[in-house]
């Protein structure tokens, strides 16, 4: 006893005393910079409601089944949300843009608004109506003119139309006969190049005038003169506006605002008919959902690179917009972007699957030793930890030794990120999560409910599902017999319901009915199951479905999903058809991880020469069916050869969507001699 005493009160050599003082700081400064755990509004065990006709609605909803159609009361419409954006910001920095190698630009939200007015008034000048009938088609890469030609629709209530460059020349003439469009705003020569071809072939007899955003030559005008089309510089039209000015006709909700032609894999275009209230109620539904301290706010930057002419980025942009923040955009080169981000730092990045997995294998392929990847995957496992127990933060010990590179990659400072369009792999998400130090969402959806129509919860780690019903619609599960899905186990066909339901496709009822019931429900074609905590994952496609010789039903695009994650594997295009017993594959190897395998296979030659070489099918074959085993892909799920393709697919060779999903039509189109040849080899 007396030792202990002498031990516990003997006094401390100075180096004992200096290290428990410092231990001390240690604890205080961790626990004082260790951020509260996220909170979430709503019992992650139990994050959807039953109603009635088995229907389920957001947990958020608890108190009522009033579906919202604005977050705030002054911004039920488009217009009203960018006035709310002028107000808020005290005028603030609205649309950024760049010249490469320079800092951005910026307009602010009073000079928008005013050169929109110009704009519409210099339409209107020029004949157009100040209605709902009145179609402007915007045939533009994402930059600030998108933007202003798009309000100086709504504030004179006329309806935009996007037209996309990468939708070929058949289907420009169909949108715009479709649509009766007169007028088309274009940001260069090219695409006015375009549309004049067609027209003197004497198609799109309705269009009459061309505004240019970029200078042209002025051998255009007289060329537009011989067959009918008035062109015009954007500045002109904004000058003889601006001294014609009219007063403002803003629109209502109910009104149309936009009309969005799905680009579709097969057949032609489907005109969305979206309403003001479509698209505030679906921005309205994510703010609604965003935790408090993550809504956005005039603090907030978003890089604008994914296509405006599609309504996830349209949705993001009123979202923010509404809060008064500001949007950047890219140069137009995707190439580019990297650069871009770390010029803007965006706190708000809209984000497609494609782009994250590139992300998430670059980090991967750069631990090249066994050590480093051990330390990786440690630091992933302790920040995924704190993930988990709703901490989100980028200032711990692992984010200064191991992410803060690919937090820089992004600009440093992106504080929310959504994630949509196509099905994002757990493994990336779940990396990305510990890795960026924010708040990731993952949305769910399609053009026909505006964008989203499931988001994930603040403080819900898991992955694996698209989230759980919007506060603007509710969500059910119909039987689809012939694929064995039953509502009665939690399976079957998403559909939904709600304020952010579009109208039906233009001019097309029949596609219409195809689409929305007589109880106003969207069939999606997207096979869903209900999880034990209430969120909803996609797990099959009742379109994009065939089967086998042998009666085997296969969903090509859920095989795909496990395949991509092959680390030889760019991209993936199954297929199989009902004169076949088997499936095989077009295969774009990574052009960054051939190389290396290559060398351990002790091949030699550039890509081309690779993608011919046996061995280099074998081994990328294997790991794939490997991959498909580990997912649970049964034995005629897998693929049974594969063709190796050296160039990617993309959007500029026909073979994505401007969403970058496979046209599998096209696909099948140009790989037909490969996929016969394939079959004949399996024979």
């Amino acid at each position: 006893m007396n030792f202990l005493l002498e031990v516990l009160f003997s006094p401390l050599p100075l180096p004992a005393i200096a290290s428990l003082f410092a231990a001390a700081a240690a604890i205080l400064f961790y626990l004082n910079t260790r951020p509260s755990p996220l909170r979430s509004p709503v019992d992650l065990n139990s994050q959807t409601l039953g109603i009635k006709d088995g229907a389920r609605k957001t947990a958020l909803l608890e108190d009522n089944n009033n579906l919202m159609s604005c977050y705030h009361a002054d911004a039920t419409t488009i217009y009203e949300v960018f006035q709310r954006g002028l107000r808020v910001s005290g005028n603030g920095p609205c649309l950024g843009y760049r010249k490469k190698g320079r800092p951005y630009q910026w307009l602010k939200y009073k000079q928008v608004s005013d050169r929109a007015e110009h704009l519409g008034s210099g339409l209107l000048h020029k004949g157009l109506k100040p209605n709902s009938d009145t179609f402007i088609g915007i045939f533009a890469q994402n930059r600030p003119e998108w933007i202003i030609a798009e309000q100086a629709c709504y504030t004179y209530s006329m309806v935009a139309v996007p037209l996309y460059d990468t939708l070929g020349a058949e289907a420009l003439v169909f949108i715009i006969d479709r649509a009766e469009i007169s007028t088309v705003l274009c940001d260069n020569q090219s695409k006015v190049e375009t549309l004049l071809q067609n027209r003197e072939k004497g198609q799109t007899p309705a269009l009459k005038n061309i505004v240019i955003m970029d200078p042209f030559d002025s051998a255009l005008v007289e060329r537009g003169t011989k067959c009918g089309v008035d062109i015009v510089s954007l500045q002109d039209v904004e000058a003889l506006g601006q001294s014609n000015l009219q007063k403002p006709i803003p629109p209502k909700p109910e009104d149309l605002s936009i009309i969005c032609f799905t680009s579709g894999t097969t057949g032609d275009p489907k005109g969305a008919m979206l309403t003001h209230e479509n698209i505030v109620s679906n921005a309205a539904g994510v703010l609604k959902t965003f935790d408090v301290s993550v809504v956005p706010n005039t603090e907030d930057v978003s890089i604008s690179f994914l296509p405006l002419a599609h309504m996830f980025e349209r949705v993001v942009q009123t979202v923010i917009y509404g809060a008064g923040a500001r949007v950047g955009f890219f140069q137009g080169d995707i190439r580019l972007l990297p650069d871009d981000m770390k010029t803007l730092q965006p706190t708000v990045f809209p984000v497609v699957p494609r782009l994250l997995n590139r992300v998430y294998d670059k980090v991967q392929s750069e631990a090249k030793s066994t050590f480093k990847k051990w330390l990786l995957n440690f630091a992933v496992d302790r920040k995924f930890a704190e993930v988990k127990d709703g901490v989100i933060r980028n200032n711990s010990v692992w984010d200064k030794l191991i992410f803060h590179k690919v937090q820089e990659s992004l600009g440093g400072r992106v504080r929310i990120m959504v994630t949509g369009a196509a099905p994002i792999s757990p493994a990336v998400l779940n990396f990305l999560r510990a890795s960026l130090g924010c708040q990731i969402y993952e949305a769910y959806g399609q053009t026909e409910c505006t964008a989203g129509c499931t988001f994930t919860m603040p403080g819900d780690a898991t992955s694996g599902h698209v989230g759980v019903p919007l506060p603007c619609n509710v969500v059910k599960l119909v039987d689809v017999e012939d694929m064995n899905y039953f509502s009665s186990n939690g399976e079957g066909e998403v559909c939904i319901k709600g304020r952010n339901v579009f109208k039906g496709y233009l001019k097309d009822p029949k596609k219409t009915a195809e689409a929305l019931d007589e109880d106003g429900w969207l069939h999606t074609g997207d096979i869903g199951k209900w999880l034990p905590s209430g969120v909803l994952k996609i797990i099959d496609r009742k379109k994009n479905i065939f089967k086998l010789a042998q009666g085997e039903y296969i969903a090509p695009e859920k095989i795909e999903n496990v395949y991509v994650r092959s680390g030889p594997v760019a991209q993936v295009f199954v297929h199989g058809d009902s004169l076949q017993s088997c499936l095989i594959a077009i295969v774009v190897p990574d052009p960054e991880v051939l190389p290396g395998l290559a060398k351990d296979l002790g091949c030699q030659g550039s890509v081309e020469e690779l993608c011919k070489n046996t061995e280099m099918k074998k081994a990328i074959l294997s790991d794939m069916t490997k991959l498909g085993k580990e997912a649970g892909l049964k034995s005629f799920e897998q693929v049974k050869a594969v063709y190796l393709h050296p160039e990617q697919f993309t959007i500029e060779n026909g073979l994505l969507t401007p969403t970058l999903k496979a046209k599998r039509a096209e696909l099948k189109t140009v790989f037909q001699p490969q996929i016969d040849q394939l079959y004949a080899k399996l024979q």
